[in-house]
């Protein structure tokens, strides 16, 4: 059922008349204690709806007509449907509609997606199809309009480029409330003309900017990126991160996902100095399938700030009205108060955060863990299907990587990973020469990697190595590969690698996982090489599946799918690889494989 949704000029006078009497209300919910996110207080109030939102609070006896459908809520919480001020659909796998069959039920009622993973690959008609699909489901979608594509001009080769002519016209569009991620922060600081201009058209449009600034205790540069009008960022990582987004006038958005685990240091911001929370939103980001359907979406975030010594009404305000008052739309979500729409989830403990029933729109639409509403079916175009172009076939002659003339050894650069953070850092590691060639070591712990472009373009490849993975033996690929989403393969073995490669391309994207010329596992990803338009159980199952053959290569990560598609994204902290080459990502400059 597609969702009415009027806006509140249209419904006033009925709103007025159901609040005071005059006309009955459509729903009542009697006997709950409501979350009131303004005052922090909890309030034994009724709660009486008109169509899809809320008339009145409080005594509203009045409001019941012979027709009036009363729901019971004794013994539990009322609270506004959680929002995520900050996520990638596209991470989960998934279309935006099997994200939401994941979601609701959890209590996300409304996200505020980026969509530049698949505007990467896609431009601007990738957008505009995930756009256009949210418009028609339960779950509020909300869009930033991509800022960065590609992430880093210069440093890598995308399937698009948005300027600010591009993010003008996007503005006009249904469904779009602001610019994605300022990731190309070294623009911001520079004064280039063309992020500027795209600052520009956002601000002209009347619309947030949410940033990205990834340089941990650079307050300075912070408070300069602040004052071009960014309004939020969600790249704390420390606890002095946190802070001083919100000291300077920012939402300070901490992280929970898959791979990121940020919530336990940027918490502290608010447990650890009493300072207050009204610029604290908690987001999700990335989250992968079986991670949505395991420990679930914002009910898990607002849960592990709980855990960490949050209030739990604080930590709420920072998953509703908070997110409400960054994007400017707090007229009409983030709260359970009069004219706002009845969006609202029904809680059997607060703390625990446990949820029984969810309300969008004055209708239960979940409860008892399963979603009740059916949703549209979605079918993406042939064009989005077919995305990844690779000149050639690959070889294992692709991957060899020639040593200076005579040495015996070399010392190269390499990305380390770092378990659960976007972070990797910048090292050395001494490599034997074998024949002339540089190979991975499995006594390093060091891999091999290549980014190949994928988009029809330049077709360029870039080669290095990457600590931390544990591969004993094969290789894997995907082309989840943050931002540009070219073609990433890591593995121990240069045929294994071309195999990996080749699979993906034959498939039209995904993750896989080869041994010794076999495939293990694969996770195909259609759409874009992006997302399936498979149900999410059956993805997460793939997701499991290709986990699994990680762990029998040697890996014991426990997210290595995120931490691995972060590799090519050259706006991280410290050393990344893209098509181009290496990226010393804290001077941005190419840097050379061999390091002397």
């Amino acid at each position: 059922m597609v969702p009415v949704r009027r806006p509140l000029a249209e419904v006033t006078r009925d709103l007025v008349a159901a609040a005071t009497g005059k006309l009955p209300a459509d729903k009542v919910i009697r006997g709950g204690r409501v979350v009131n996110v303004f005052t922090g207080e909890i309030l034994p109030w009724d709660v009486a709806i008109k169509g899809e939102r809320i008339a009145t609070v409080g005594d509203v006896g009045h409001t019941i007509g012979p027709d009036t459908e009363v729901i019971d809520a004794s013994g539990l919480y009322l609270c506004p449907g959680f929002m995520d001020g900050h996520v990638h659909v596209e991470s989960s796998m998934v279309t935006v509609t099997q994200f939401a069959r994941a979601v609701l039920p959890g209590g996300t009622t409304a996200v505020f997606m980026d969509p530049h993973e698949i505007a990467n690959v896609l431009g601007m008609d990738g957008v505009k199809l995930m756009v256009d699909e949210g418009l028609n489901l339960p779950l509020k979608v909300f869009a930033t309009m991509p800022s960065c594509v590609p992430a880093a001009p210069g440093f890598e080769d995308a399937g698009a480029t948005f300027g600010p002519e591009e993010i003008a016209t996007a503005m006009q569009w249904p469904g779009i409330c602001g610019l994605g991620e300022m990731m190309n922060f070294p623009g911001v600081l520079a004064g280039d003309a063309r992020v500027h201009g795209e600052l520009k058209a956002t601000m002209k449009a009347g619309k947030p900017i949410t940033g990205h600034y990834s340089m941990p205790g650079d307050f300075q540069g912070l408070a300069a990126y602040a004052a071009a009008g960014i309004a939020s960022c969600h790249e704390s990582v420390l606890t002095e991160d946190a802070l001083n987004r919100m000291r300077l006038g920012l939402y300070a958005k901490m992280r929970e996902g898959s791979a990121w685990h940020d919530v336990k240091a940027t918490v502290k911001s608010l447990t650890e100095t009493g300072v207050h929370s009204r610029r604290a939103i908690l987001v999700s980001d990335d989250t992968h399938p079986d991670t949505l359907l395991s420990v679930g979406h914002l009910n898990h975030v607002v849960h592990r700030a709980i855990s960490e010594g949050l209030d739990p009404v604080r930590a709420i305000q920072a998953v509703t009205i908070n997110v409400a008052e960054c994007f400017n739309v707090s007229r009409d979500l983030g709260a359970i108060a009069p004219g706002r729409f009845a969006d609202i989830l029904f809680l059997s403990d607060l703390a625990a955060v446990e949820i029984e029933k969810v309300m969008t729109d004055g209708r239960v639409i979940a409860a008892g863990k399963g979603l009740l509403a059916d949703l549209p079916a979605v079918a993406y175009p042939a064009g989005a299907l077919r995305s990844v172009h690779l000149r050639e076939s690959l070889t294992a002659d692709h991957f060899r990587l020639d040593a200076p003339a005579g040495a015996p050894k070399v010392s190269v650069r390499v990305m380390e990973i770092i378990e659960a953070s976007v972070l990797t850092r910048h090292r050395t590691a001494e490599l034997p020469v074998n024949d002339g060639w540089l190979q991975a070591s499995l006594t390093g712990d060091l891999a091999k990697v290549a980014v190949i472009e994928r988009h029809g373009g330049s077709g360029d490849m870039g080669l290095g190595f990457v600590r931390g993975f544990g591969f004993n033996g094969g290789a894997v690929a995907s082309t989840v590969a943050h931002d540009s989403h070219n073609l990433l393969i890591v593995g121990m073995n240069d045929a294994d690698m071309a195999l990996a490669g080749n699979t993906l391309a034959d498939c039209g994207g995904g993750m896989v996982a080869v041994r010794d010329g076999k495939v293990l596992a694969l996770l195909p990803l259609p759409i874009a090489g992006l997302m399936s338009d498979r149900p999410v159980e059956e993805v997460a199952r793939q997701v499991h599946a290709v986990h699994e053959a990680w762990g029998d290569l040697g890996c014991r990560l426990v997210s290595p799918f995120m931490t691995m598609s972060l590799l090519s994204l050259p706006v991280l902290p410290e050393l990344r690889l893209t098509n181009r080459g290496l990226v010393d990502t804290l001077k941005f400059t190419f840097v050379d494989l061999i390091a002397g």
